[in-house]
């Protein structure tokens, strides 16, 4: 085994913190992270309340090296860190960050612009799949002349993520010789009934009096009797004719089984998105109370912790608000893999030409 009793110092900045999924997920695989950048006011809270680090509430696109440089003490590797939101591709959305971007790409364009200019030791982003295929991707790799660059595409329920989720993961570094890449699977997938299977039952409308985030969205008499006609992995398929939607009559409509699903206990959950709190949204049942999931449950599969907070006490659960932050988080495991990656090429790159990255990696996990 490798000695691990001087694991290096990296510092980072978050772009596009949200939440702090990824923010998170770096800290608990060792890196400290100083600061996080969101234009929405409303990661604030959960940001800053379940991480040591200061919320900067900021458009991406106005900050320059100047303002993050401060956050990288100099005896520290620096990390650049982001999940440039991608209106094309992906559902994120903040306040009216859609209607200021639309399909320009600015954003991405804009982090690559941040690399150029600070010069962090290591950069690592986060991004839809899709984008690899995008002129600003090709862009952005530019952007990272004198860094030796790898990216690959992470089915995500082959790290330690309950989810079915394929993510686009760039890792960045000036040290070193070899280029990195996430470990393609770190064991069995994880289920839904591992990941909530403990939390206490509710009912649809119903929210834990000890928890205010385990609350599940109510639901009409006509989706009451679906999801009670709904079969764990099935489709609306299963259901009498009675209780179909209008939309399934329809020749488009047999291309979407999914949607009014019950996700199966023993099997990975679909991708969280933004409304993934509603049972006609996609997969979203519970496998067998008869309701959508519960926001908390939704967090739990998007790995963050049990005692996560979201909202301060006292205040409103929204549904929608707190939706989207939760479906637009970077897992908090895969954030916890990119760090612990890192730490270990840092610590390959220290330990010189007779060193390998994999026998680091497959220590630290």
């Amino acid at each position: 085994m490798n000695d691990l009793s001087a694991l290096p110092k990296i510092s980072a900045v978050d772009l596009f913190c949200g939440a702090g999924g990824l923010t998170h997920g770096l800290i608990r695989g060792g890196i400290a992270v100083r600061a996080g950048v969101d234009l929405d006011p409303a990661c604030k809270y959960p940001f800053e309340a379940n991480n040591a680090a200061k919320f900067i509430e900021r458009d991406v696109n106005d900050l320059s090296a100047k303002d993050l440089l401060p956050y990288f003490p100099e005896e520290e590797i620096s990390l650049l860190a982001g999940c440039a939101p991608c209106q094309p591709f992906s559902s994120y959305s903040q306040g009216d960050r859609g209607k200021k971007r639309g399909l320009d790409w600015q954003l991405v364009s804009s982090f690559g612009k941040l690399v150029e200019t600070l010069q962090p030791t290591l950069v690592t982003m986060e991004n839809v799949p899709q984008l690899a295929g995008h002129a600003v991707f090709k862009e952005f790799i530019a952007s990272l002349a004198g860094y030796k660059v790898s990216w690959s595409i992470v089915e995500c329920s082959k790290i330690g993520i309950p989810q079915t989720r394929r993510r686009l993961v760039l890792l960045a570094s000036k040290l070193g010789r070899d280029k990195l890449f996430i470990p393609e699977t770190l064991g069995p997938p994880l289920t839904v009934r591992q990941t909530i299977g403990k939390l206490p039952p509710i009912q649809a409308g119903q929210q834990h009096p000890k928890d205010p985030l385990h609350f599940a969205s109510s639901l009409n008499e006509i989706n009451l009797q679906r999801i009670k006609a709904s079969k764990p992995g099935g489709t609306w398929r299963d259901w009498d004719p009675e209780l179909l939607a209008e939309c399934h009559r329809k020749d488009t409509g047999v291309t979407y089984p999914s949607v009014y699903g019950r996700m199966e206990w023993d099997a990975p959950a679909p991708t969280m998105t933004t409304q993934c709190f509603g049972y006609g949204n996609g997969r979203f049942g519970h496998p067998e109370q008869d309701r959508a999931i519960s926001l908390r449950e939704a967090a739990m599969i998007q790995t963050f912790p049990r005692k996560y907070k979201f909202v301060k006490k006292g205040e409103p659960v929204r549904f929608n608000a707190l939706g989207r932050l939760i479906g637009n988080a970077v897992p908090v495991r895969l954030g916890e893999v990119i760090a612990k990656t890192l730490i270990a090429h840092v610590l390959a790159s220290r330990a010189g030409t007779e060193a390998s990255l994999d026998d680091y990696t497959d220590t630290l996990f």
